[in-house]
């Protein structure tokens, strides 16, 4: 073995000392790569959105093979069927896919119209109490690649309208804290982005406490990206530096069988993104 002088050895050690520390680096190395879908409304007694579904199912299974998750952000089903025959169904679709999924509620699962159509706790079981989702009352947080991936409820019981609770807030900061990069999926949108002009609209479709809400999250510079519906029409804008998205709802095809989703991927802090359709 060659010997080393002090100097050398000083001088090799200040080397190393300055090369980056790629392991305690924040943005991941790897891909996100996922599709957003949202206000499906899968209504038991409107076939052919049962069929717009289905149909979804196949042409990401055929198409985009290499998916690690498709996100479902509200509006899923317009759950007015007795019991939860709807969101048995839905879950029976969204099985089917190749990858992982994930749900949040928006107003039509959040308001039953009786105590027989699916509640809060129920929508819980069946789509967010999973091994690998760290959860709370109402929000989920998935550790993927390096990433936070965060569902936040943004519904008010009973109501179209939406806000974030003090504790859907907290928890979610307390996630930002970690530092690793943040997607946000929910389903009530952040801004006007419509340009709507009467209260009341604005009232149902913006999430009401948006002003506290980009005070206490919109602050993080790793959050990358939010994902919201509700409002059906399409939108990507960004508050600070976070990319903020609302997708063109399901329900609404561009074309016959055309049914919009927005395919994301993520690389190395990056986002591109584009609305793609079933066919």
């Amino acid at each position: 073995m060659a010997n080393i002088s002090r100097r050398g050895f000083l001088k090799g050690a200040l080397a190393v000392g300055a090369m980056p520390l790629m392991a305690t680096s924040a943005i991941p190395s790897e891909t996100l790569k996922f599709v957003h879908i949202t206000d499906s409304h899968m209504d038991l007694a409107n076939p052919d959105s049962v069929e717009a579904l289905e149909l979804m199912v196949s042409f990401l299974n055929e198409s985009y093979k290499d998916l690690d998750f498709v996100m479902f952000g509200g509006d899923n089903f317009n759950n007015n069927a007795e019991g939860n025959s709807d969101a048995l169904k839905f879950k029976e679709i969204i099985d089917q896919l190749h990858c992982r999924t994930l749900v949040v509620r928006g107003n039509k699962e959040s308001s039953p119209k009786n105590d027989t159509e699916i509640d809060l706790s129920t929508f819980k079981e069946m789509f967010v109490n999973k091994c690998e989702l760290k959860t709370d009352e109402h929000n989920w947080l998935l550790e993927l690649k390096g990433y936070n991936i965060l569902g936040l409820d943004s519904c008010i019981e009973h109501q179209n309208n939406g806000r974030y609770t003090e504790k859907t807030l907290a928890f979610a900061q307390k996630t930002l804290q970690n530092k690793k990069p943040t997607v946000i999926l929910n389903h009530h949108p952040y801004t006007n982005y419509w340009k709507g002009t009467e209260e009341k609209d604005i009232h149902k479709y913006v999430l009401n406490n948006t002003k506290e809400t980009q005070e206490r999250l919109f602050k993080y510079d790793n959050l990358l990206l939010t994902l919201s519906g509700h409002k059906h029409i399409d939108s990507v804008t960004k508050i600070n530096n976070t990319t903020t998205i609302v997708t063109r709802g399901f329900i609404r095809p561009l074309d016959l069988d055309m049914y919009p989703m927005r395919y994301v991927e993520i690389t190395d802090g990056k986002i591109t993104e584009k609305l793609i359709y079933t066919s």
